[in-house]
């Protein structure tokens, strides 16, 4: 009997640790290389998708960019190494990588939008307001701002996601590329 509730014990452990792993690797984020507070989500290919990442797909949905399409960058933390919470405000300045294309926008864990009275949901390349350089610098905030605003969550944790589009970092990334500064101003 004793060897019987052993066996049982041992086969609920396994299939619990054995379960719980198999969900981080679906959960766990897929990062790569990192700038700054900035980490690049590695492209996936039919190739090389494992079958974690399969799984990771069909459970979100989410179509990842091919290597020839562009990259994704997230932030998750401004420049001091804080999280990025929805109650602060942040100022996103400097400027991207060479692309052909970039958008800018924020979620929540989840990868959901914030719910916006102007419809907005991300800034793109082609609409922002830059000074002679070429920098730019973006309000990300709740309330409704002059200037390049990108509206966020009233409250909670949150994510920036930066893609490139048509960018040759897509194939081999460079070490003294240039990422846009993330600094929080003030909070609720």
């Amino acid at each position: 009997m004793r060897f019987l509730v052993e066996l049982f014990a041992s086969l609920v452990i396994a299939l619990g640790l054995g379960l719980a792993s198999a969900w981080y690797m679906v959960a766990a984020p897929r990062i790569g290389y990192g700038v700054g507070v900035w980490k690049a989500v590695p492209a996936v290919t039919a190739e090389t998708a494992d079958p974690y990442t399969r799984a990771r797909i069909a459970r979100t949905g989410e179509i990842a960019l091919g290597a020839g399409e562009g990259l994704i960058f997230i932030a998750t933390t401004d420049d001091e190494g804080r999280g990025l919470d929805g109650a602060c405000d942040y100022r996103i300045a400097g400027r991207t990588p060479t692309a052909r294309l970039w958008t800018l926008s924020v979620t929540d864990a989840a990868g959901g939008l914030p719910a916006s009275v102007t419809g907005r949901t991300a800034l793109t390349s082609r609409e922002i307001l830059r000074d002679a350089d070429g920098r730019f610098e973006i309000t990300v905030a709740a309330a409704a701002r002059p200037g390049n605003w990108l509206p966020s969550h009233a409250a909670g944790e949150e994510r920036l996601v930066l893609r490139l589009y048509d960018t040759p970092l897509a194939l081999s990334p460079d070490p003294g590329m240039e990422m846009p500064h993330v600094t929080r101003e003030a909070c609720r």
